[in-house]
C-alpha cells in the first residue's frame, strides 16, 4: 500500500471542501482533497449550477411562445420548437467549464487532487483504494444525498432531481411528489418546457419552509402556469399510475409518464466508514461547534453534512473558516445571516427573521412591505407581482430581516445580507439614495414605509 503525509486531509471536493482546499493552499498549508466523483460536488454537478441553467432555457422557451401567441410587447414570432439535447449540452457545457476551474484552482494553489473513494481509518488515517493518507487535521465534507422514498424507488419513470436535471426529452406528464424549492424549481421548469405538471405535496401549501405571505405570489403563478396542486395528499404508490390519498382518506389515480420524487436531502453519512469516528450526531448530521469542530479533536465537519441550513453558500464560508483555523488564526462561524433564495417564478429570498420568527423570539417589530406593483423598473420586466418586506425592531430600528419575493430578486439576497451584518437600521437604508429605475428601489421604499413615510405609495 502507498503511504501519504499531508498536513490536512478533505474528503469531498463540493462547494464546501474545494473552497477549503483552496483558502488552506493560499495560506501555505499542505492539502490533499479527496474526491469521488466530479469536483464541485453536487453543486456545480447536478444542482445549484444546472439547475439554474435549465430554468434559464424554460423562461427563455416559454417567453418565446408567449411571443409566437399574443406579445404586449409587439414583438412576433413563429411558433418555437425545442431541441432538449441541445439544450442539456448547453448546460453540461456550463458545468464542465467551471468543474474545469475548479481543477485549475486547486492546482494553482498546490492541493493535491486524489480521485477515488474515502475510508476512514481513524481520526488521522484515510484509505483511498490501494493508498494511506495520514493527516494531522481532517475535514469532513461530504455533502448531502436525495432523500428516497421506498415506496417510490428511484429508476425507469421514477427519478429524481439527477435524472430531471439531464432529459432526454420532455415528458408529456410529470407528477412532482414533493412541494418544497427543488420540486417548484424543476416543476416549474419542466411546465415552461410544456410538460403537463402536477405536484403532490403533504403539507397544506407549498414551501412549507417559508411563511404563507411570501409564497402566496408564487402560488398565485402556479395556477396562472397550469400547474396543478394536490395540496394535503400523501404518495401510496406507483405502478403505472401514482396513486396519492387526498385529505378525506380517497385514494385518487394519477396519470403521469414520470414522477420527479423532491422530498428534501440529507446528509451522506454513509458509504465512507465514518461509524470509526464515532463522532457525536445532531440527529442524521454530525455535530460541529462554532469552530466547525466535531467530538474528536482536530476533525472538522462541514456543508450539509453538518445539517441545515444545507446551502452552498454556508459551506463555502465555513470551508474558507475552517483553513483559516487551521492556520492559526482566530475565527468563529457566527453570521448574523445566511441568504435563503428558492429559484421559483416568481423566486423567493429570506434573509435573517421572519415576522414570526421575531414575534418567537419576543422581538417587537415593525413589519413593513413594499409592493413591485408600484416600482417602475418590475413594469418595465412585465413582473408586477411579489413585494419587499422588512422587520425591524420597534426600539432602535436595528433591521433584523428581510423577506422578497418577485422576478429576479434573488439579487437583493446581498443587500439584504450586508444590511444585516453592518447592524443597519432603517434610517440607514432609507437614507441610502438607491438608484433609478431599479428593483432596489423597493428595498429602500420598504424602509421609508416602516418609518411611516413612503414616497410611491
Amino acid at each position: 500500500m502507498q503511504s501519504l503525509n499531508t498536513t490536512l486531509l478533505i474528503i469531498g471536493g463540493g462547494p464546501g471542501g474545494y473552497v477549503t482546499a483552496i483558502r488552506a493552499g493560499q495560506l501555505g498549508i499542505p492539502t490533499i482533497l479527496v474526491e469521488g466523483q466530479s469536483l464541485g460536488g453536487t453543486c456545480l454537478n447536478i444542482g445549484c449550477i444546472p439547475s439554474k441553467a435549465l430554468i434559464h432555457v424554460a423562461e427563455q422557451f416559454h417567453q418565446t411562445r408567449h411571443h409566437s401567441q399574443h406579445s404586449a410587447l409587439g414583438i412576433s414570432v413563429a411558433a418555437p420548437s425545442l431541441d432538449i439535447t441541445k439544450s442539456v449540452e448547453w448546460k453540461d457545457g456550463i458545468v464542465d467549464r467551471l468543474t474545469t476551474g475548479v481543477a485549475a484552482l486547486l492546482k494553482k494553489n498546490k492541493v493535491q487532487v486524489i480521485n477515488g473513494w474515502a475510508k476512514v481509518i481513524d481520526g488521522k488515517t484515510v484509505d483511498v483504494g490501494e493508498t494511506r493518507i495520514q493527516c494531522e487535521h481532517l475535514v469532513l465534507a461530504t455533502g448531502s444525498t436525495s432523500v428516497n422514498l421506498p415506496i417510490l424507488p428511484i429508476g425507469g419513470p421514477i427519478i429524481s432531481s439527477t435524472e430531471a436535471l439531464a432529459p432526454k426529452s420532455v415528458p408529456k406528464r410529470l407528477v412532482v411528489v414533493g412541494g418544497g424549492y427543488i420540486g417548484l424549481e424543476l416543476g416549474i421548469a419542466y411546465r415552461k418546457l410544456g410538460a403537463e405538471v402536477s405536484v403532490v405535496e403533504a403539507q397544506d401549501r407549498i414551501l412549507p419552509a417559508y411563511d404563507a405571505e411570501l409564497t402566496q405570489p408564487v402560488h398565485d403563478a402556479l395556477k396562472q402556469l397550469g400547474v396543478k396542486l394536490y395540496l394535503k395528499h400523501s404518495v401510496l404508490g406507483f405502478d403505472g399510475t401514482l396513486q396519492v390519498r387526498d385529505p378525506e382518506g380517497e385514494t385518487l389515480n394519477l396519470e403521469t409518464d414520470q414522477v420527479l420524487v423532491a422530498v428534501g436531502r440529507k446528509p451522506n453519512t454513509q458509504g465512507w466508514n465514518l461509524e470509526a469516528l464515532n463522532l457525536d450526531m445532531n440527529g442524521s448530521a454530525i455535530k460541529i461547534d462554532s469552530r466547525c469542530q466535531t467530538s474528536m479533536r482536530n476533525v472538522y465537519a462541514i456543508g450539509d453534512l453538518s445539517g441545515e441550513p444545507m446551502l452552498a453558500h454556508r459551506a463555502m464560508a465555513q470551508g474558507e473558516m475552517v483553513a483559516e483555523l487551521i492556520s492559526g488564526k482566530t475565527r468563529e462561524f457566527n453570521p448574523t445571516a445566511i441568504a435563503a433564495v428558492c429559484f421559483t417564478d416568481p423566486e423567493l429570498v429570506v434573509v435573517g427573521k421572519t415576522p414570526d420568527e421575531a414575534k418567537a423570539a419576543g422581538l417587537d417589530c415593525i413589519v413593513s412591505s413594499f409592493p413591485f406593483a408600484a416600482n417602475g423598473r418590475a413594469m418595465t420586466l412585465e413582473s408586477k407581482s411579489g413585494f419587499v418586506r422588512v422587520v425591524a425592531r420597534r426600539d432602535n430600528h436595528v433591521i433584523v430581516g428581510w423577506q422578497a419575493v418577485g422576478v429576479g430578486v434573488s439579487e437583493l439576497s446581498t443587500a439584504f445580507a450586508q444590511s444585516l451584518e453592518m447592524g443597519a437600521r432603517l434610517e440607514d437604508i432609507g437614507g441610502t439614495i438607491h438608484a433609478h429605475p431599479t428593483l432596489g428601489e423597493a428595498v429602500q421604499e420598504a424602509a421609508l414605509r416602516a418609518l411611516g413615510h413612503a414616497l410611491h405609495l
